[in-house]
């Protein structure tokens, strides 16, 4: 449990500081836990092989084991390798992406089965187009597991570092600090072969999607 998280402040929308996101990689490949702005709210996650670190976000967030975590990609490329894109899902994904949304489809056998429900092996994918949180998962080389900050005890997401110190101070190891991000997390929408279904409306607009 980590006491004093490092905070590393970064300017508002600009080029992210290579020296900061690779302090906060670091943390990451330590098994760490790291908190950062995305496209849509303030978010926890981890590197994909960390087991301690994934525990540690959902005990902080109280999550349910059947509660997933999604994965942030940097790429198209990337993402379809962790999950399988039906021509219908691999459309939608080049509407959407990068943007504030989650697209799930069905797991790759790259994706531990600790991570996916045991009915339907699927799985969340993001590409942000915040330019700190596409940095870190860059950098990182592999999937960022995510979720949404969203405080336990109020239920109101994160915005800014303050509000996630506030909330998860004692559960993250780094907070990467920037300007306040929306007031809602990501619209998540499920592509199973070629039926589309809005699994949650949240920032990404869904206009003409469903056409």
């Amino acid at each position: 449990m980590t006491v004093n998280p490092l905070r590393l402040v970064f300017d508002a929308w600009g080029e992210p500081s290579p020296r900061k996101i690779q302090q906060a990689v670091e943390v990451l490949h330590g098994g760490g836990v790291a908190a950062y702005p995305t496209d849509s709210v303030y978010a926890l996650g981890c590197a994909i092989e960390s087991r301690d670190a994934i525990e540690r976000i959902y005990r902080a967030k109280g999550m349910h084991k059947n509660q997933r975590l999604a994965l942030i990609c940097p790429d198209l490329s990337t993402a379809s390798e962790f999950g399988m894109f039906s021509q219908t899902a691999f459309r939608l994904a080049q509407r959407i992406f990068p943007g504030p949304y989650t697209l799930v489809v069905p797991a790759t056998r790259a994706v531990p089965k600790t991570l996916t429900d045991t009915k339907r092996r699927t799985v969340g994918i993001r590409i942000t187009s915040h330019p700190i949180a596409q940095a870190l998962a860059v950098a990182l080389g592999r999937p960022l597991l995510t979720s949404s900050a969203v405080s336990p005890e109020t239920g109101e997401v994160c915005r800014d570092a303050d509000e996630v110190l506030e909330a998860f101070g004692k559960s993250v190891d780094v907070v990467l600090d920037t300007l306040q991000t929306a007031a809602e997390p990501s619209t998540v929408i499920e592509v199973d072969g070629d039926a589309i279904t809005l699994i949650r409306q949240g920032q990404g607009s869904t206009q003409g999607l469903f056409a």
